[in-house]
């Protein structure tokens, strides 16, 4: 097995290292991001909504930003929502602010039941910057 190229945000090592997953993997030029959610400094939810959404975003930067990306180099998203038709509108106004101009990434947003106290998760697939 080769060993994984991960990518870590500054300052939540710790919290991945605890919960036993990579942020994000390099793969054949691509950036496998896994699922952030508006977690805060302890990894404990944000109980507003907007506000959860925001550090999911964040959260989701901060690793672009270690890999040298940014969310314009993102391809693939795809969204997890707690409940979504009653939360749609208000999460949807944050994304706007964060998604960039067209053309857009792909997207598939999928409800579910849970998301261990979270209300949103988004996970992405990028493109790496070209090395020369």
């Amino acid at each position: 097995m080769t060993e994984r190229d991960v990518v870590f945000p500054p300052g939540r090592q710790a919290l991945y290292e605890r919960n036993r997953y990579s942020p994000a993997s390099r793969s054949n030029g691509l950036l496998f991001v896994s699922g952030q959610v508006g977690s805060r400094e302890d990894g404990s939810p944000e109980p507003d909504l907007e506000k959860q959404v925001r550090l999911a975003f964040d959260n989701l930067n901060a690793i672009l930003q270690a890999a040298e990306c940014t969310f314009d180099d993102v391809i693939d998203v795809t969204v997890f929502i707690v409940d979504p038709e009653p939360k749609f509108e208000t999460i949807w106004k944050v994304v706007q602010e964060y998604w960039g101009s067209a053309p857009h990434p792909t997207l598939t947003a999928v409800g579910v039941t849970w998301l261990y106290g979270f209300q949103f998760e988004i996970k992405v697939i990028a493109k790496l910057p070209e090395t020369t």
